[in-house]
């Protein structure tokens, strides 16, 4: 939760879900992105995977329409700065990106600045290719 505060209020241009998903015990997360991926129907989330207490960024679509949409434009582009799920079938990601591996809790701001800077270059690099692609 302090995560998603500190990054809604250095990014205020960025939209930012309103609250964060517990998933089943796999994974928590909340979405954060730039306008320019919601005009494409896409969104970036920060996503804790319980299993392996790592924190990941993830592509994914609105629904799995645009999700297969952009998942197929990257697979045949062969852009591969960042690894495309093997197939969207069951997949609630297009591109997974992983931020920390084995974060120190003891040093919160330490991880957080990792994620944000990671979260916020994989954004960028994500953006920069899709300028390639007229919507």
């Amino acid at each position: 939760m302090g995560l998603k505060a500190y990054l809604q209020a250095e990014y205020p241009e960025y939209n930012v879900s309103g609250s964060i998903y517990f998933g089943y015990m796999d994974m928590s997360y909340f979405s954060f992105f730039p306008d320019s991926l919601q005009h494409r129907k896409l969104k970036t989330g920060i996503v804790f995977i319980h299993e392996t207490c790592q924190f990941e960024a993830w592509l994914f679509g609105v629904n799995k329409q645009v999700q297969k949409q952009y998942w197929q434009l990257i697979k045949d582009s062969g852009w591969n700065q960042y690894p495309l799920v093997v197939t969207i079938r069951g997949e609630d990601a297009i591109l997974k990106h992983v931020l920390t591996e084995n974060p120190d809790f003891d040093d919160m701001d330490a991880v957080t600045e990792q994620i944000e800077i990671g979260v916020v270059k994989f954004i960028e690099d994500v953006e920069e290719f899709l300028k390639a692609y007229p919507d």
